[in-house]
């Protein structure tokens, strides 16, 4: 598993070009406060904005998420764990204000960009 790329995904890169071809400039791995080792994927600090993008697999897309053929327990586990640490990171976020967006990889990239735009408009 460390072999998966845990930033700069295709979704990730794709969906950063796109924002800012429309003009909106983020910062990249800011550190989620009292979680050292967690980071937000795409953030808009001034407007306390957090963007995630989820891959299907590792995040349990209610779409795509199909259980594992081997080791079916162990996987099971560690999903769970994922989907858990996420829940908590978006609580953490949000008592401190933030308003924490989750896009799916299989979002289309407009439409993920549509919805942040929306967002950061909204919180100007």
């Amino acid at each position: 598993m460390r072999s998966q790329a845990r930033s700069d995904t295709a979704p990730e890169l794709e969906l950063r070009r796109e924002l800012h071809r429309r003009g909106l400039r983020y910062r990249v791995g800011l550190r989620v406060p009292g979680r050292p080792r967690r980071t937000i994927d795409i953030a808009f600090p001034a407007r306390k904005v957090a963007v995630f993008v989820d891959g299907c697999f590792w995040h349990r897309c209610p779409v795509h998420s199909v259980p594992a053929k081997n080791n079916a327990s162990w996987w099971a586990a560690k999903l769970d764990g994922n989907v858990a640490r996420d829940a908590e990171t978006s609580a953490v976020l949000e008592s401190d204000g933030w308003l924490v967006l989750r896009v799916w990889e299989h979002e289309p990239v407009r439409t993920a960009a549509e919805r942040v735009s929306a967002a950061w408009a909204e919180r100007g």
